[in-house]
Formats: C-alpha cells, sequence, structure tokens
C-alpha cells in the first residue's frame, strides 16, 4: 500500500461491539479507517437476533451470504420476529472449544461476515477487524467470515500474533489454515492446533483477497521480533502505549505497583520510535495521541498517522448504549471520572483500563460467578493428555477442579458477561436480574469535554474535526 493510500486516522477496534459496524462505516465513509471489533462478535450476533433486529440490518446483510442455507438456519434457530419477552435470557451459543460443531463455526463465520459487510455497505472506503490474540479458539472462523465480506485490515494485538499473517495468505487461496493453541501444562513437541478448512464449508467459489496486517504492538522489540519472524507479511504496526484502553500490555520487568494499586510503568517500557522508523514499515501511534497535537506529534515522529479509540467510543454511533454515553460525558464534564488500571480484574493476566464514575453501577465482588459466554477461557492439559478449559473469573470450584489456583481468581472480574452489558445486550439472571456492566476507556476519557465542547452529544464526524482540524491537518504538511 502506497503512503499516500495509508489511512491518517485509524478508528480503534473496541470490543465487545464498541466498534460496531455503524461506526466503522461512519469513519471509513469520511476516508479514514473504520474498526469493527470481532471480539465475541457471534453472541453478539445471535442476541441481536433474539432481540428481534429491528432495523432490519441483520436479515438484510444475511440475505447476501453465501450459503443461503446456513443463513436460514441461524435464522430459525435465533430470529425472534417479536424479540424476547420481559426478562427472557438469551439463548446462549456453545463456549468454544479447540473443536467445535460445523454449525458453531458457521454463526462465527457468518456473524463477522455480517458485522463487516454493514460497515463496507454504501460507500468505498476501508473497514479493518480487531481481533485479540488471547481470544484463540474463534479466529480462524472470524478471520475467514470477515475475508468473505471483503475485510481490508486485520488487527490484532494482546499477544504476539506471529502466525496469523500466514493465516491469512492460506484463507485468501481457500486453503485449510491453523494456529498453534497455547496450553498450560503442555509436553514439549507435542504442540496442540486450531485447524480450520474453508472447504468443509461449501464457500470456495468465493474469490478472496489477502487483507493487510497491522500488529498492535507496545514494544520496538516486538515489532522488530514480528517482522522476522511471523509467518508472513506484517503490513503494518500500531504502537499502543499505556494510556490506551481496554487490555495494556504488562510493565516490563517485574510488576510494582503504585500507591493507588496500578501497574508502574518506566522507561523500559517506552518504544524507540528510531528504531521503528529503521524497520521501513508503517506505524501508527496510539494511547492518549487522539488529539489535534496529538496528531501533530505522531506525524513527527515519522508515524503514518494514529489510532483513536475513547474519543469514538462515546460517539452517537458507537455501540454503547445511549445511557451508558450520557451518564460518561455529563460525569465527565463535571470532573466525576477517573480511569483505574486494574492488575487483576481481566482473567488474560494482561492490566485493564476500569473507568470509574459515580452515575453508573458497575460489575463487582457481589457477582454471582458464572462462565458461560467463555471467550477468555483457555485450554490446559490433564495428566492423561486431555484438555480442560477454564477462566479464572469463573467460578472457584469449577476453576480449582481444572487446575487453577484459588489465589489466581483474587480480584478477578467477568469481563464477558460485563462487556456485553455496556453495549445492552446484558444477560438475565435469576429474578430478572441483569448483568451489571463494566466500562473500559483510555486515560483520555477526561479530556472528552475538548471533543463534546459543551454538547451533551457528538458524532464520529465531530471527532474526526477535532482530530484534524479546518483546515485539515495533512501529513504532507507536517512531515
Amino acid at each position: 500500500m502506497s503512503a499516500a493510500a495509508l489511512p491518517l486516522i485509524i478508528q480503534g477496534g473496541m470490543g465487545i461491539a464498541v466498534s460496531n459496524w455503524k461506526l466503522a462505516s461512519a469513519v471509513a465513509a469520511a476516508g479514514h479507517l473504520g474498526v469493527i471489533s470481532g471480539t465475541a462478535l457471534d453472541s453478539v450476533f445471535v442476541r441481536r437476533l433474539q432481540d428481534g433486529d429491528p432495523s432490519g440490518a441483520i436479515r438484510r446483510a444475511l440475505a447476501s451470504f453465501p450459503k443461503k442455507e446456513v443463513a436460514a438456519e441461524i435464522l430459525g434457530r435465533y430470529f425472534r420476529p417479536e424479540g424476547r419477552a420481559a426478562n427472557e435470557p438469551y439463548a446462549a451459543l456453545p463456549m468454544y472449544r479447540q473443536a467445535v460443531s460445523k454449525f458453531r463455526e458457521q454463526v462465527t463465520i457468518a456473524a463477522n461476515y455480517v458485522e463487516v459487510w454493514l460497515a463496507k455497505e454504501g460507500h468505498e472506503g476501508k473497514v479493518g477487524i480487531n481481533l485479540l490474540t488471547k481470544v484463540q479458539m474463534p479466529t480462524l472462523a472470524s478471520l475467514y467470515g470477515a475475508m468473505l465480506a471483503g475485510v481490508d485490515v486485520v488487527l490484532m494485538g494482546a499477544g504476539i500474533p506471529r502466525e496469523i499473517p500466514g493465516a491469512l495468505d492460506a484463507l485468501a487461496v481457500q486453503a485449510p489454515a491453523s494456529l498453534k493453541l497455547d496450553v498450560d501444562g503442555q509436553v514439549t513437541g507435542q504442540p496442540f492446533t486450531l485447524s480450520f478448512d474453508p472447504a468443509e464449508h461449501g464457500m470456495t467459489d468465493v474469490p478472496l483477497k489477502r487483507p493487510a496486517f497491522y500488529a498492535i504492538v507496545s514494544s520496538h522489540s516486538l515489532a522488530t521480533n514480528l517482522s522476522r519472524k511471523a509467518t508472513g507479511k506484517v503490513d503494518g504496526f500500531i504502537i499502543e502505549g499505556a494510556t490506551a484502553g481496554g487490555h495494556n500490555a504488562p510493565p516490563r520487568g517485574a510488576m510494582t505497583l503504585n500507591e493507588r494499586g496500578e501497574p508502574i510503568y518506566g522507561e523500559r517500557d517506552q518504544v524507540d520510535l528510531a528504531a521503528m522508523r529503521e524497520l521501513g514499515v508503517p506505524f501508527w501511534l496510539a494511547g492518549s495521541f487522539g488529539s489535534r497535537s496529538g496528531l501533530r506529534e505522531a506525524l513527527s515522529h515519522g508515524a503514518a498517522g494514529i489510532q483513536v479509540g475513547t474519543a469514538f467510543a462515546y460517539a452517537d454511533e458507537s455501540g454503547f448504549t445511549a445511557e451508558v454515553k450520557r451518564q460518561v460525558l455529563s460525569d465527565v464534564a463535571e470532573g466525576r471520572t477517573d480511569i483505574f488500571t486494574d492488575p487483576r480484574a481481566s482473567p488474560t493476566g494482561f492490566p485493564f483500563k476500569v473507568i470509574r464514575t459515580p452515575s453508573i453501577a458497575q460489575q463487582d465482588d457481589t457477582r454471582e460467578r458464572c462462565c458461560d459466554l467463555g471467550y477468555l477461557r483457555t485450554a490446559a492439559r490433564r495428566d492423561d493428555g486431555r484438555l480442560v478449559y477454564r477462566c479464572s473469573a469463573a467460578p472457584l470450584k469449577e476453576y480449582t477442579n481444572a487446575g487453577g489456583t484459588e489465589e489466581d481468581t483474587v480480584g478477578r472480574r467477568c469481563l464477558c458477561n460485563g462487556l456485553m452489558a455496556v453495549i445492552g445486550l446484558g444477560q438475565v439472571r435469576e429474578g430478572g436480574v441483569v448483568e451489571a456492566p463494566m466500562i473500559t476507556s483510555g486515560d483520555s476519557v477526561t479530556q472528552l469535554a475538548d471533543v463534546a465542547q459543551g454538547r451533551t452529544s457528538y458524532t464520529a464526524a465531530d471527532v474526526l474535526h477535532y482530530l484534524l482540524g479546518d483546515p485539515p491537518i495533512s501529513r504532507d504538511a507536517v512531515s
């Protein structure tokens, strides 16, 4: 991709479905890279169908799905024309394992196809999909579904996505693809793999393109490693600092905490931008660069542009519920918000940003533990060689029976259910109680008043104007 064709602004891929198709479409139509989140998208998809698909958008996209009988079966199982009854729980999908049924994979394929298809509908702009490396088991089916819809860029972080470029190369020619499955207790020389064969799903007559691949990294050493050892071409890097929302990379070396109980980042965690320039691969800066001055600074360092998440997360088009956006923007305007980098909340073990805002009750230790979505479950090998699956936010006995330790469960939160609730798709529990939300944002959430400029709401177009100015900043003018 030529320098002129590279996006100046990449809209962050915030999950679960905060970066939805509406937000990605608005950014892409404006000439920048709109990004959907692929995290837990299959569950989002079937819950939207159970809520009646009021706009008809999902059914419109499914009508173009290459395998008509699969689309029909999905609608037959999950579409509720009148929506759910009051206090009726959502029907859940089976949780992912190393191998799942053909139909379970097809739901994932269709979900990613639909979201990308809708994000690309009606304009010629570029659309990307963001996936978490840590969420391994749905990855290949997710990529295939996104590629069937013509996704332009795949972005992945929260781990080391070394095998993804090769998987994209294989899927682009409708060939089988595989990834190494991370397994606790794995025996050397006896790896477990995740495998996906397009031929099993009957859509190999669809011509596919290989999307660009952007790796999200926190260090120049990781970027160098991926440039040299990835299984295929890495087309760009997004350098995400510790002020970005969602998961942050742990500090390098032993983790120490400040007086608030947050990880302390130091000089070793600073990215050597000169080393990044020497790689000769385009890069974007993320994490507190979401302003005009941040964009100018990034360009002055040789970056192709910036990735911006938090400002877009509270735009009208994002997946946060209208109530969450209204309350957070109101609290920001009154100086009543705070961001806490929680070293324990995420079952992944990565620090996780949590917004503290007084107007919204969020998930806490009073939640009765259950694990029914399971996207952050990891595999462990038993002595007999069989795999078990566990999450440190699951019920204690369930986790320890699968070989986990009680110590590892302390402070963990159910991100799957909390993030589903914040987009209005929270599961209904016994007694009609709906799962409480969890809200993640970057440190720059406290500066949203600069974006809102006195308004109680704003659009993705307003964010782009805030970032670019008038006349808009251009790459050539700064460099």
